[in-house]
């Protein structure tokens, strides 16, 4: 995608804000004529100074001569009637009123342009910045294996930022400035078009100059949001892993990791504020330079009355060419700062045009209950297309309702992963996954996911209240509710003697509880959603043996009534299961109860001896 389609595709964040956009372009027109006045009203301010206005005949009102000429011989002549009938003093009164009067107006319309320019910048950061989150949140299991949390971060916080920063912030500019140009070019070409045509020999020169500039701060832009996302992604690991840093006394390991990237950063980083604090300076010193041309090429023909510009005039063009100086130079501070929100601009886009995966068909079917049985039909998985390495291979599976269905096995062997494909975490590479005869590709998500609870070994908790966690996702949750689902948990008096009980904040990822808490409080979400099908990924694997008893004793009361698939590697939490499956290697290598593959030579009687010997 080139700048000017990420540009303009920025700006199409802001289409909700379209009806501002001639009330914008109405206040900032009437802002620069008012403007415009200030100077053009130093020629007859600067006549009267220098005593040098003469009489003037009343226009023919007929536009013989233009537009221009006409509003301008009209004016010199009431000009002329007020200086007449009141003198120099009282003229030069009235023309300090006409200044104030249009600076006084040129400002208030600017001031309502602004209000107008805010609705629309502050609308198209904050569309940008819901499509991202949203983006995210739909994105498939597989894309966040691939990328790190801190590049994430990184486009979330300061590219966004970034693109606030510059582009949004560069509309205005963007807008007026060049309209200001032409208007104060207009008057110079009035006044004179020789001298106008010299001047107009800054505009190649300065686009040359910015064009170079912009190419260079483009390529320092990508690099320092690809070290910032680094950054990110080394505190990020830090805050996670801080004990484990501490317990090996990595402290100057992981600090130097961090000093590394910052210095990188900080070198890129000046490198491309060096670069963009140069266009402005360059673009002044070219139109001073064009200025003194003009006074010397000028100013000797004043000094001998042999120019057809008069003093006051010539000092207005010289005042208006002065003027065209602050917005030549916001135009070439706008483009060298949004060198680097485009930059930003891409990385959003790549989230936001990342296809997925895991999509909805258009004529989905609705599932409104689970009623006989779920069924895995020669499923294989790859990770990635294309794959030779499945992870999982034609696995043939019957879950019937009601029943509890153990996945068994070594690390590896891929049993989360036939797990996380129920709920449609992943889709199978071949074959398919059927509740009551139902396709799961050709169901809608939402149902699909609504029959389903899970519990996975690590405890995915929120910076929020114990109601908030248990209530999660359901609306319009009741106290009584809630509490009946801590109780079936085993939660229900740990939470009541937390300082708010049921309102007190948990802490980020539940750090203010023990793991066996946690879990509970996971368990007790389930409970609250009250599935028909359970998916309970180890969830009493990281826990002591009190704890496991506990959290085991709520995993109990929580499959009652329902159909389970759990996944455990301590044998003797799925004794009881109705069916036992082992897999090896992506394979179904064995089934059947407890007892029957006890006695049979395999992996799963290797790994009952081998937990005994533990």
């Amino acid at each position: 995608m080139n700048g000017y389609q990420t540009f303009f595709r920025i700006l199409s964040f802001g289409k909700q804000t379209r009806k501002y956009i001639p009330w914008y372009i109405i206040f900032i027109l009437l802002s620069i004529i008012f403007g415009l006045m200030n100077v053009t009203l130093l020629v007859p301010l600067l006549n009267v100074i220098f005593s040098q206005t003469k009489p003037v005949v009343m226009a023919d009102p007929l536009f013989n001569k233009g537009l221009l000429n006409y509003i301008i011989d009209n004016f010199n002549y009431f000009f002329n009637k007020i200086l007449l009938e009141y003198g120099s003093l009282g003229t030069l009164y009235f023309v300090c009123g006409l200044v104030l009067c249009a600076v006084l107006l040129s400002n208030i319309f600017r001031y309502l342009s602004q209000r107008m320019m805010i609705m629309i910048r502050t609308s198209i950061v904050k569309n940008l910045r819901q499509n991202i989150y949203n983006k995210i949140t739909e994105l498939d299991l597989g894309y966040f294996t691939g990328q790190r949390k801190g590049d994430l971060m990184s486009v979330i916080s300061n590219d966004l930022q970034s693109i606030e920063d510059s582009v949004v912030a560069s509309l205005q500019t963007l807008f007026k400035d060049p309209v200001i140009i032409i208007f104060y070019f207009g008057i110079l070409f009035y006044y004179s078009v020789s001298l106008t045509l010299f001047s107009l020999i800054i505009l190649p020169i300065t686009g040359l100059l910015i064009a170079q500039i912009s190419k260079r701060l483009k390529k320092d832009s990508t690099n320092s949001q690809q070290i910032l996302g680094n950054m990110l992604s080394i505190a990020e690991e830090t805050i996670s892993g801080v004990r484990v840093i501490k317990a090996f006394n990595a402290q100057n390991y992981i600090q130097g990791k961090f000093d590394e990237q910052n210095n990188s950063y900080n070198k890129v980083f000046k490198s491309m504020i060096y670069k963009r604090d140069t266009a402005s300076p360059l673009t002044e010193f070219i139109a001073y330079t064009v200025i003194v041309l003009i006074i010397l090429y000028v100013g000797p023909m004043l000094l001998e009355d042999k120019s057809d510009l008069k003093p006051a005039m010539f000092i207005t063009y010289i005042v208006c060419f002065v003027n065209i100086l602050t917005p030549a130079k916001n135009i070439s501070n706008a483009f060298a700062a949004i060198q680097r929100g485009l930059v930003s601009g891409n990385r959003v886009f790549n989230i936001l045009d990342e296809a997925e995966v895991i999509v909805e068909q258009k004529n989905a079917v609705p599932i409104y209950d689970f009623t006989h049985e779920i069924r895995f039909n020669q499923v294989s998985f790859a990770y990635t297309k294309g794959d030779d390495g499945h992870v999982l291979k034609n696995i043939d599976l019957m879950i019937p309702k009601g029943k509890m269905i153990a996945l068994v096995g070594h690390s590896g062997s891929g049993k989360t992963t036939l797990a996380d494909m129920l709920p449609r975490y992943y889709d199978p590479s071949s074959g398919n996954i059927t509740i009551d005869g139902i396709d799961i590709k050709e169901a809608k998500i939402a149902d699909v996911r609504k029959l389903m609870g899970v519990v996975s070994q690590e405890s995915i908790l929120f910076n929020d209240s114990v109601f908030n966690n248990i209530a999660f996702g359901m609306q319009n949750a009741t106290l009584a509710q809630v509490e009946e689902a801590a109780k079936i948990a085993n939660a229900h008096q740990f939470i009541m003697e937390l300082e708010n009980g049921y309102n007190t904040n948990i802490g980020d990822r539940g750090s203010k509880l023990s793991g066996g808490q946690r879990q509970r409080l996971s368990i007790a979400r389930a409970v609250f959603k009250n599935p028909p099908i359970l998916i309970l990924d180890e969830a009493t694997s990281a826990l002591d043996t009190e704890s496991e008893k506990v959290v085991q004793e709520a995993l109990y009361n929580l499959m009652k009534n329902r159909t389970s698939l759990v996944i455990a590697h301590r044998l003797s939490t799925v004794q009881n299961a109705d069916m036992i499956i082992v897999l090896d290697k992506g394979r179904i290598s064995q089934t059947g109860t407890h007892d029957e593959l006890i006695n049979v030579q395999g992996i799963y009687k290797q790994l009952n001896e081998l937990q005994k010997l533990a």
